[in-house]
């Protein structure tokens, strides 16, 4: 195996378990990893009779799927360059993506291209549908007459069979460029984040360094934007790379399919955002032990470890019952959810990193991680704080290491203004960093607002507070004529399931706030609030579109 090489990781595992399933979709078929590499074959021959070349960019828009992962691996084993684009963006950010990143190749789901404008991509020679690996579109006459023939073409050369043998993956460079993939941002225009091989070797390399209960044949549910480097990262090249057997769940989940697909699977590993296990603690945790005998048990030190002990399993069963460890990122996890499923000794950890990382910066198994951190600084990245004093005083977040990217696509100032002179990469986030290298984050250095005599306010710790309420679907707190104002988003089930009139809702939240205020500083405390009818927008990400709601 050639050192530091990405694609000869996935080559060698696609030789070592060529027998075993690699990728299921939902309600569909499997394909083991001899299929995965005959698939990346015959896209290898469908490439050259398009004309794409080494260094070519082929734009990939779709929901999570088979043919998602094999456009992506033959996309790379070809030698051209992968441009990842969330299928939940909307139309516009997808026509100026592909055109932006000069995408020569474009394979889309079919209900995403019926909503594009063909003229906004006038670079892109040829459209695959991502349904069915059907021509869409193609300037090509020849590669129009070989698609027709591609059947029989295919039934021809692999007539004797395709064997272990028959892959040769090229060698990858560490500094050249695999993928770009754009930031959604809540703020601007999307960024396309250029990500070397280097950073996906980096990363895969420290999963399977660090993950290490994982094991070939192992079920991985997918149920993270495999568009998203954190989906991509862990559940898609870590799981290939050890020859497990990826399960995609191709929309949305309810938290009936999570729970049937988690049943059938039997996961060790889950990656998740903070907003599934939050539900399952407050919607359902929650309400039982706070009324019957688990309400009197839980009362007694005695007799609440037996709660406890109880409810550990009941969640643990709802993942499958095999759970090793489930990984938050993405964002922040309740703090009085955190603190709940430290009490129950739920097997959680929260990691830290960001699409400029290609993901990861911080991590730590569950069993070392400290309360209200992100994990411990990798061992390939370097962290420090902008500030006096790293332990104690909140200043900006830098990072350095062999995560990072190359630099945005064709914007070479967005890339001058994220890095520092010296190479550090500014992540606009703020926090500190205990002497153990705990990552402690306070919030975005852009949604920071300065309270009357210039002190720091950090809305997401207000948001977290309010949150923790039953009746708060969603809460963003802003600045407004130097007051900080409450926009809550009422959970109107919750409050139907009470009784609770419309006309009551504001005595109510009134109360919550109070509660909230008293255990805040004087310049920090919420001085008004209103209500919001429908869900903030946000980004594809779950992330706020905060800038839509600041006056």
């Amino acid at each position: 195996m050639i050192q530091n090489s990405f694609l000869s990781i996935i080559e060698q595992s696609i030789r070592n378990h060529w027998d075993l399933p690699s990728m299921t979709d939902y309600e569909g078929k499997t394909l083991y990893y001899r299929d995965f590499a005959r698939e990346i074959d015959q896209l290898h021959d469908i490439f050259k009779v398009a004309g794409v070349q080494r260094g070519d960019k082929i734009s990939l828009c779709g929901r999570n799927s088979s043919n998602w992962a094999i456009v992506f691996f033959a996309t790379l084993s070809y030698g051209a360059v992968s441009v990842n684009i969330l299928n939940e963006f909307d139309k516009g950010s997808v026509q100026f993506i592909v055109d932006h990143s000069d995408s020569k190749m474009f394979f889309v789901d079919e209900a995403i291209w019926s909503g594009i404008d063909e003229t906004a991509i006038p670079k892109t020679e040829t459209v695959f549908s991502l349904d069915k690996f059907t021509l869409l579109k193609s300037n090509s006459d020849e590669l129009k007459e070989f698609m027709s023939e591609a059947p029989a073409y295919f039934e021809k050369k692999y007539k004797k069979g395709f064997f272990v043998n028959d892959i040769n993956f090229r060698t990858d460079k560490p500094e050249e460029l695999a993928i770009i993939n754009y930031t959604s941002g809540t703020t601007s225009s999307p960024k396309g984040v250029m990500l070397p091989y280097r950073s996906l070797w980096s990363n895969t390399k420290y999963a399977n360094e660090n993950v290490n209960f994982i094991k070939a044949g192992d079920n991985i549910v997918c149920m993270l934007p495999m568009a998203h480097t954190y989906g991509l990262a862990f559940e898609i090249l870590n799981s290939i790379s050890l020859g497990c057997h990826i399960h995609f769940l191709g929309k949305t989940p309810s938290p009936q399919i999570l729970k049937d697909a988690f049943a059938k699977t039997k996961p060790k590993l889950v990656l998740a955002v903070p907003l599934i296990l939050e539900k399952i603690v407050t919607k359902v945790v929650f309400p039982k032990i706070k009324k019957g005998s688990a309400a009197t048990l839980i009362k007694i030190p005695l007799l609440n470890s037996v709660v406890y002990s109880k409810v550990r399993k009941s969640m643990i069963e709802f993942f499958g019952g095999n759970l090793d460890e489930v990984v938050i990122g993405g964002a922040a996890l309740n703090k009085d959810v955190e603190n709940f499923l430290k009490k129950i000794k739920f097997p959680f950890t929260v990691g830290y990193g960001m699409t400029e990382c290609g993901p990861l910066i911080s991590y730590a198994y569950w069993k070392e991680y400290k309360k209200r951190s992100s994990g411990k600084v990798v061992d390939r990245m370097q962290v420090k704080i902008d500030s006096r004093n790293q332990e104690n005083v909140v200043g900006e977040i830098l990072t350095k290491g062999s995560n990072l990217m190359l630099g945005y696509y064709k914007n070479e100032e967005a890339t001058k203004d994220t890095f520092t002179d010296d190479g550090w990469l500014k992540t606009g986030d703020l926090g500190t960093i205990d002497k153990d290298n705990f990552i402690f984050i306070k919030g975005r250095n852009k949604n920071l607002l300065l309270g009357p005599s210039g002190q720091n306010i950090y809305p997401e710790e207000i948001e977290e507070k309010l949150s923790s309420s039953n009746y708060i679907e969603e809460v963003l707190v802003i600045g407004e004529n130097k007051k900080i104002i409450a926009l809550i988003v009422p959970d109107k089930d919750v409050l139907k399931a009470e009784e609770i009139d419309e006309e009551k809702w504001n005595s109510l939240f009134t109360n919550i706030i109070n509660d909230v205020n008293s255990t805040l500083p004087i310049y920090s405390r919420i001085a008004s609030f209103r209500i919001q009818e429908e869900e903030f927008d946000k980004t594809p990400k779950r992330s706020i579109r905060r800038f839509k709601y600041q006056k």
